[in-house]
């Protein structure tokens, strides 16, 4: 923190003198751009996305050759660590609750003139280890642009959901406003069933028939303004709302054996709104380029859930013989404060130190109640439901690079980390952290074509507030435990990177990774209220290690049917990890599976374009202390596209999804009470299946500011 001051108070020094270097707008039609990237990055301009008919820049973003969008994580505490792999003019969006893909969707594609592809060390420290990062490149001519886009979508089951968004970018000068809205209204709906047998003799113990109906609504309205008079010299503003609300409705015939069928139902009834207000500020500062960030977040979470039981079916009109309820109710706040400032030439040296500070609240109630089969109502005491979460986190930093050969370039980096942390209510920890953070990145470009990188790195992961929360699953009949002596896992990062082009805009690239990881973060007991009670919960379990190698290939086919390209990639990893209870060495828990892989085909010819895609991957697994949990796809998973285009402004989409119909497996082995002392064990196998659903998508742009300026675009 006393290095953010210091370098606050350097700042207000040195503004009067950096006056007589402040870059003036340049001549052209288009903001400018970090110098020297021409020489290490790929450039399409807009005609060559012509073909795609793209109508956002997230539909450029997508047909980038080579290029995979990293999306980010917005959950991620802090403003570096929720980086994604897209900058716009050259910087980083300020606003961090809205995904990179909802920026990049309400981005009209007419007001895009060019993008740009280079490793992550041209846009800052926060980049500098990612191979690749992609640059939106905006038009600077005035006028409007926009988009509207609506939807319908059919369910298996018949029912038929609508969805729309509307985006404009208002552009004078070097000023502009951007204003979006959308319902953003997913509805699925699924059937399947739930079988139960005993692991030891397989007799069936109870079956249960399940309908789902899930309703994710998440409108919102969003707007930001920006005056970019120079890549040091510019002002941004941006505010966005959204009241989220997720349902679920499930229908549950249970049929236990020796007993005749009854019908249960699971009700979830979710609010989780989040209001975020940020901005940023540029000048020029000691022949270099001074930023300040803000950024405040407020998220709320307010849900419900309630499973009845009935002693039969509903068209007998049963009565309630019992059930469950659970509230959550929890508010969470980020506020956070970000200074940097960067030099091109520093001896040589491409320059960039700052700092961070960051403050972050939570705030949980929890109420579980049994109901009794007289509608008595019994409160469960869970410990933990009702906890509150204060952390003050300060990061400095500094990152350095610099072209020994013109291709070879390294970059080095070191970060030092400050947490306190207190948690507080039903649970109690305090502790103050503190890491170093060094990184790597050397570049090199050694000819044929050939670019390849390598990088390695510490970091610290960050802990999620609501594993100190103590949470019911009413809907998997289990109890998740908050442990307040959860610590952060900390890992040594390995990346190895290689491309090169083929088939003229092809791109062929592998990615190799190691991760060495102490503490990892999985599943441990811990002990409850009662003597001998214990539950599952977040925790500490050793040394864990990962390594992968992932292929892809992004490779036009005009030779063999034109207009045809194929996107495909395929990742093989491997998790090891000492299981706490067994002692046996394992996968890591949740989403690792040994190997997956991704096929994209697709046409355009004139005002058509169609094609598919198919994936699959192999079971991941979590490794609870009361049972393992099992994840599998039933084969292969696929979609399909038709778009017709009747003018330049219009397109018309025909999409299938799970045009394979594949269902979602779930594999769990439960033991009672835990793996550790195994008094019963519960095989269960749970099916779902959404089947075919079909959309129609309607996109129309307007305005003419940017197109009419560029004709060769989309």
């Amino acid at each position: 923190m006393r290095s953010i001051l210091l370098l606050s108070s350097a700042a207000c020094l040195a503004l009067n003198a950096s006056e007589a270097v402040r870059a003036q707008t340049p001549a052209g039609d288009e903001p400018p751009v970090n110098s020297g990237q021409t020489a290490r990055s790929t450039s399409y301009d807009a005609a060559f996305f012509a073909q795609y008919a793209p109508r956002t820049a997230l539909d450029i973003a997508r047909r980038v050759p080579g290029f995979t969008l990293d999306l980010g994580n917005t959950d991620t505490r802090g403003f570096a660590g929720a980086a994604g792999n897209v900058v716009i003019n050259g910087a980083r969006p300020s606003s961090k609750s809205e995904s990179l893909e909802t920026t990049l969707q309400r981005i009209p594609a007419s007001s895009v003139t060019r993008v740009e592809v280079g490793p992550g060390d041209l846009y800052g420290a926060d980049y500098a280890s990612k191979s690749q990062v992609l640059n939106i490149v905006m038009s600077a001519v005035g006028g409007i642009d926009g988009n509207v886009t609506a939807s319908l979508r059919r369910l298996y089951t018949g029912r038929v959901d609508p969805n729309a968004s509307a985006s404009m970018l208002i552009r004078r000068g070097a000023s502009s406003i951007n204003l979006s809205a959308g319902f953003n209204n997913v509805v699925n709906a699924e059937e399947g069933s739930d079988t139960l047998r005993g692991f030891e003799d397989g007799e069936l113990r109870e079956f249960r028939r399940k309908f789902n109906i899930y309703k994710d609504f998440n409108p919102y309205i969003g707007a930001s303004w920006a005056l970019e008079r120079a890549q040091d010299n510019a002002i941004r503003v941006n505010a966005r709302y959204s009241p989220g609300q997720f349902d679920l409705e499930q229908r549950n015939r249970v049929t236990a054996t020796g007993e005749p069928p009854h019908d249960d139902s699971l009700i979830q009834d979710y609010d989780n709104s989040v209001f975020e207000l940020g901005g940023d500020i540029t000048r020029p500062l000691g022949g270099g380029a001074i930023k300040l960030v803000g950024l405040a977040t407020r998220r709320k979470r307010n849900n419900f859930d309630a499973y009845i039981a009935r002693d039969g079916l509903l068209e007998d009109d049963p009565a309630v013989v019992g059930g469950s309820e659970q509230t959550q109710k929890a508010k969470f706040g980020e506020t956070i404060g970000r200074l940097t400032w960067t030099r091109q030439d520093v001896a040589g040296f491409s320059v960039e130190l700052g700092g961070e500070a960051v403050l972050n609240t939570l705030d949980n109630s929890t109420a579980l109640t049994l109901i009794e089969e007289d509608g008595t109502k019994t409160p469960v005491d869970l410990a933990g439901d009702n906890v509150q979460v204060k952390e003050k986190r300060g990061e400095i930093f500094l990152n350095a690079g610099r072209n020994l050969r013109p291709a070879l370039r390294v970059d080095g980096g070191l970060r030092f980390e400050y947490s306190d942390l207190k948690v507080s209510g039903d649970a109690e920890a305090k502790r103050k952290l503190k890491f170093f953070k060094p990184s790597l990145t050397i570049d090199w470009k050694p000819g044929n074509g050939w670019h390849t990188q390598f990088s390695v790195k510490r970091t610290v992961a960050q802990l999620n507030f609501y594993d100190f929360v103590s949470v019911a699953e009413l809907s998997t009949d289990r109890v998740n435990a908050g442990n307040e002596n959860l610590v952060p896992q900390r890992a040594w990062e390995w990346r190895l990177t290689a491309d090169r082009p083929i088939l003229g805009d092809g791109v062929i690239k592998l990615d190799l990774g190691y991760d060495h990881i102490s503490l990892l973060q999985d599943r441990v007991l811990v002990p409850g209220e009662k003597p001998g009670q214990f539950f599952d919960a977040p925790g500490n379990i050793g040394t864990g290690k990962l390594m992968f190698a992932t292929l892809s290939v992004d490779a036009p086919l005009g030779q063999l049917w034109k207009g045809l390209r194929l996107k495909a990639d395929g990742t093989l990893r491997r998790t090891r990890v000492e299981d706490p209870i067994s002692g046996e060495m394992r996968n890591f828990s949740d989403f690792f599976p040994d190997w997956q892989w991704n096929v994209e085909m697709r046409r355009d010819s004139g005002p058509w374009s169609y094609g598919f895609t198919v994936s699959d991957r192999d079971r991941f697994t979590f490794f609870r202390t009361e049972e393992f949990d099992i994840n599998y796809n039933g084969g292969p998973y696929g979609t399909a596209f038709v778009e017709y285009r009747p003018g330049p402004r219009t397109s018309v989409t025909l999409d299938v999804d799970n045009a394979l119909n594949t269902p979602g497996n779930r594999h769990r082995i439960r033991f009672n009470p835990n793996r550790a002392a195994p008094l019963d064990i519960i095989d269960e196998l749970r099916e779902r299946n959404r089947h075919l659903n079909v959309g129609l998508t309607i996109k129309q742009t307007f305005g003419g500011g940017a197109a009419k300026a560029s004709p060769s675009g989309p």
